[in-house]
This record gives structure tokens, sequence and C-alpha cells, in this order.
């Protein structure tokens, strides 16, 4: 295997489960597996990759998701392995921490722009190519979202590697420097390794807490109160935002790379 392409289309059913033959055009990306069970649960479809790194499903209509796990890494990978489908687009439906009193749990948050803290995306691009989603697919996302009358923001995420920072008195000001809206550990990364291999990427985030005081640092408890009132919703508007598209037959991918 000489080329990315015969590798990618090699690891992509070890990694998912999947073959390249079974996903779909349009694929929904999440940490989590409670959203791949409750979208195989709505579509009855089964799931692919039990037991393995990653899990994924796919819908009768061509549309997919994959639970690629935690991290920059694994997102990189993800994408990378993608490569061989050549999807017409990927969103992203992760968590974030919101950093601003104006992010509250349960908000939705459409970055336009993710500060690559993470390092991982310094192996695409110099440090100074901005990590910045398809401009159409958040068009279609931020309409569904204000035809159901939630609350989003727009504004930039910060993607870092460092799980564990909360208690970090000088990471928290120099959070506070840069202006972020707010933080995760992937979507920069997706952004840029979406450049990377000409995919078009967008990111739905939920505020799942509110790191930077005590009292809003995630514990076991606020985490399952989060997924039991906004999961399904969050899935439902991904769901809605990649159908609408394939229905319309736009196309997302509106400039040459």
């Amino acid at each position: 295997m000489k080329s990315k392409q015969q590798i990618a289309q090699s690891w992509l059913q070890r990694y998912t489960g999947s073959n390249i033959n079974e996903f779909g055009k349009w694929i929904l990306l999440t940490n989590f597996q409670n959203y791949v069970d409750r979208f195989a649960g709505k579509f009855k479809a089964p799931i692919n990759g039990l037991g393995g790194p990653m899990t994924s499903c796919t819908n009768s209509d061509g549309l997919s998701i994959v639970n690629f796990g935690y991290g920059s890494a694994n997102a990189a990978t993800i994408m990378d392995l993608l490569s061989c489908i050549k999807p017409k687009g990927v969103l992203f439906l992760g968590k974030c921490g919101g950093l601003k009193k104006t992010t509250e749990i349960g908000h939705f948050v459409l970055p336009i722009a993710a500060i690559r803290g993470e390092g991982t995306s310094n192996d695409y691009f110099k440090p100074e190519v901005p990590a910045m989603p398809s401009f159409k697919l958040h068009k279609y996302v931020s309409e569904i979202l204000v035809s159901k009358n939630l609350e989003y923001r727009t504004g930039v995420i910060y993607t870092t590697n460092r799980r564990i920072w909360e208690w970090d008195e000088d990471f928290k000001k120099y959070l506070r420097s840069v202006r972020a809206l707010g933080i995760d550990m992937e979507t920069a990364t997706i952004f840029i390794t979406g450049l990377a291999n000409e995919i078009a990427r967008g990111a739905l985030l939920l505020v799942s807490d509110r790191p930077m005081i005590p009292d809003g640092i995630k514990t076991t408890e606020s985490d399952l109160k989060v997924t039991k009132e906004f999961v399904n919703l969050h899935l439902e508007v991904g769901i809605q935002a990649l159908t609408t598209i394939e229905k319309k037959g736009d196309k997302i991918k509106h400039f040459g790379y």
C-alpha cells in the first residue's frame, strides 16, 4: 500500500467496523456512544464496530454516524480515514465548556473558527492557517436552530489536548486573553483535517459545563443531566441539517481546493 487512499480504505473497517460501501455520503461525528445508540434506535439500523476503537451506523437514507472517541488524535484519524469515501459533508456533534457568562448549559455553539491549541493540526498545515468550518454547512444548521427557536451562539472555540486543566489559574487567564467562547478537544482538528482532506465540515457544539467557575465544572451527575435533557435535541438538529442539505441537493463545496 503506497497511497493514502489505499491505506485509508484498508484501515477504515478495522477502525469503524464498517467498510467503504456501508457509509453514506453525509456523516455525523460524535465522541459519545449514546449518540450512536440513539441514532441506531431511531432508524432501526445495526451498529458496527462494537468492542473496537470506533463504532458506526448508517440509516437507509445514506446518513452515517461515527463515534470516533476523544481527543484531537482520534479526530484527525477519522477525518483521514473518511477521505477515502469523499463524503459530501461531515458535521461534528460535540460538547464544549462554556467560557463566557453568556454561554449557559444547554446552549448550542456554531463556531466561526477554532484556535489550534491542540498541536495535532500542525502536522497538516502551518500554525498560521486558520481552522474554519464550511460556511454553507453552518448556514443550514443555523436555519434549523432558528426555526426551532433554540438558543445558540457563534464565536471562537479553543481546542486543547489538556483534559484536566480546570485547576490551573494561569491557563484560565490565558483563555480569557484569547477571547474564546468555549473550549473542547476536537473542533480545530476537524476543521483543519477537513481542509487537508477536501471534506466540507462543520461543528454543532452543546455547552455541557462552565469550567471557569468551581460550581460549573462537570461532574458525573451534571453530565447525566445534560445527556437526559439535551442529547436527543442535539442529535435531532444534526440529522435534520444533513438530511435537508441532501434533499435540496445544494453543493457545500462551492469553491475549488
